[in-house]
């Protein structure tokens, strides 16, 4: 077995309301992230993503920085943070995400009419603050190359009705305190 597939179902689970949430490095940064599970994820992102004439790597802050920095490291492709907070640089885009649990601003810099980019992140769940990345990113007039999260929560999400793919490595559910691998590939 795979060293993402054992570290989810070695998860902690603790509730939160009626919801159960798993803790895991990738999405909360602990428990500690081993970098040989960091290699993995950034070797299977290399393999599974469409990385050619990308010109930026697009995360959201702040759980897909690490990511994203370890997949820039390995590939010479520079990274661009989107950052919950402005900066009132000349081009900043703003966008409002909104979450099953949360509703706030981002704002994007360093993106360019025409850039091709690669979108990374953690995790898709509700889909609410993919979906208003790639919104924007469209409205400013980049190429979406592709767009990658390491997890997918089981479940609708916002994406499901737009034209908008996201490939994924693995996905999950958390059932009866465990979690649970739905797909061990995650989709294509």
């Amino acid at each position: 077995m795979d060293r993402l597939q054992q570290s989810l179902l070695d998860a902690p689970i603790i509730e939160k309301g009626d919801y159960e949430y798993f803790v895991h490095p990738i999405s909360d940064g602990v428990p500690m992230l081993r970098p040989e599970l960091l290699r993995e994820i950034v070797i299977r992102i290399i393999r599974k993503a469409e990385i050619e004439n990308v010109d930026k790597i697009v995360t959201p802050a702040a759980m897909g920085i690490h990511i994203s920095t370890a997949v820039s490291l390995m590939t010479d492709i520079p990274l661009v943070v989107i950052r919950k907070r402005s900066y009132g640089l000349d081009g900043e885009v703003s966008l409002s995400k909104q979450t099953g649990y949360s509703e706030s601003e981002m704002y994007i810099n360093d993106v360019e009419p025409g850039d091709r980019v690669l979108v990374l992140d953690d995790v898709l769940s509700t889909g609410g603050t993919m979906a208003a990345i790639l919104d924007a990113l469209t409205e400013i007039g980049t190429e979406i190359a592709d767009v990658v999260a390491v997890i997918k929560k089981a479940g609708p999400n916002e994406l499901d009705e737009t034209e908008y793919h996201v490939k994924t490595l693995i996905n999950v559910t958390v059932e009866d305190s465990e979690v649970e691998i739905t797909d061990a590939m995650g989709d294509d």
